[in-house]
């Protein structure tokens, strides 16, 4: 059975092609500055023994086109790894945001196309694109069924008293204000994979997982299911990001409103794309960061610890909310990468019975990795993250099951 995942973005779009006999990628890549004149198209053919990769430099003018060139790639006899897109069985597709109503991964109808619309008021600038990158998949691969997993679903078990806010109880009921929390097919991939290496099973198993790149985010998981996660009903909520604030006063807000000339667009510009790391320090990327403090910047300085005392605050408050923990696992690009991070992260831990051991935590591995000393209590591990392959698997149960478990 083959798999051809999407992850559609507002001008890029990822793509990655599974065979899932083997439960491996054929070949993948991303279509990036879709409608832009410096557009292109980055393609991976991967195999056991190495990778290929191709760059092409053209004008992608929009989604459709883009998913035709997609489409070509992965048949054409240089680039190609299938005979004809006639022997992909379904598409899977990442939604951002499914609602309350959505549990687990969805057959797409039109029921459930409609309900990805409505929640675009709450995730504006992933639903539209996500619902964009469906139908164009609709008509270029006709008759094949489309399978929607929702970043949102493993949160779904988050009781009231988490992901309610202490706001007037109308809200919620009138306009659905309540933490959502994001990266849960990353987080469910991530603890599942865990209580593997642990000869655990899921539903035993206590986990705090820290997904930490560009976007970050933490998650309790007690017994194999999220109890509380840090982003809140959008991505701005939680730890310290590339370019997101993480927690900070709402009062702020109305701070600057009435005693700056920002107005609403601005102000919203300027908390998701200028603040986080890069409004402290100027820059996003933790290994430009380091390469700076390393100089003596003393801003990058700043926002490496500002960054790592964040994620210590966020476990030790999951430590209180599970009560027993298992295992700490980082996941995602400065999770799996950054030896400083995960050190300063797990510092002042020890009453936790949390131990690293900074030699393990320095070998770099393309495969996951326990970096906990002997005397620790508390497991830590490192673990590569792959939603794509997660997607793909539950695709799969949507095809074996032909189930429908969205209601609308």
């Amino acid at each position: 059975m083959k798999i051809l995942v999407i992850n559609t973005g507002s001008s890029s779009l990822k793509y990655k092609l599974f065979d899932m006999k083997s439960n491996k990628a054929l070949a993948g890549g991303i279509v990036e500055r879709i409608g832009e004149s410096q557009s292109g198209i980055s393609h991976t053919v991967l195999s056991n023994s190495h990778e290929n990769t191709v760059y092409i430099k053209k004008r992608i003018a929009d989604h459709s086109q883009g998913m035709h060139e997609v489409a070509e790639l992965i048949v054409n006899v240089k680039t190609g790894v299938i005979e004809n897109i006639e022997t992909i069985d379904a598409i899977g597709h990442r939604v951002v945001l499914g609602g309350e109503k959505s549990t687990s991964a969805s057959l797409i109808n039109d029921k459930v196309k409609k309900a990805i619309k409505e929640n675009s008021k709450l995730a504006p600038l992933h639903n539209p694109s996500n619902l964009a990158g469906i139908e164009v998949a609709e008509h270029i691969f006709p008759g094949k069924p489309n399978i929607a997993v929702f970043d949102t679903d493993f949160h779904n078990s988050m009781p009231p008293e988490t992901f309610l806010y202490a706001l007037p109880y109308e809200f919620y009921e009138k306009y659905k204000i309540r933490k959502y929390g994001f990266h849960g097919t990353s987080h469910k991939y991530v603890a599942q994979k865990a209580s593997r290496l642990m000869g655990k099973a899921p539903g035993r198993t206590n986990l705090i997982t820290l997904h930490l790149g560009n976007g970050c985010s933490a998650c309790a998981v007690e017994n194999g299911k999220c109890v509380d996660t840090s982003m809140g009903m959008t991505p701005l909520a939680g730890l310290m990001m590339g370019t997101r604030p993480g927690d900070f006063d709402p009062a702020i807000i109305g701070h600057l409103l009435e005693n700056t000339d920002m107005d609403k667009k601005h102000l919203y510009r300027m908390l998701n794309k200028e603040s986080g790391l890069k409004g402290i320090c100027g820059l996003n990327d933790m290994r430009d960061i380091h390469a700076k403090a390393r100089q003596g910047d003393e801003r990058a300085n700043l926002a490496i610890k500002m960054f790592s005392y964040r994620i210590r605050k966020q476990i030790g408050a999951y430590f209180a909310v599970l009560g027993n923990v298992d295992a700490i696992v980082f996941t995602a690009g400065i999770g799996e990468n950054d030896h400083i991070i995960r050190l300063m992260a797990c510092e002042n831990l020890s009453s936790f019975g949390v131990k690293i051991d900074s030699k393990k935590n320095k070998a770099p591995s393309s495969t996951p990795f326990c970096i906990h000393s002997e005397l620790s209590h508390v497991q830590i591990w490192v673990i590569q993250t792959d939603e794509e392959l997660q997607i793909a698997r539950e695709a799969v149960q949507v095809l074996n099951t032909r189930s429908k478990s969205y209601e609308i």
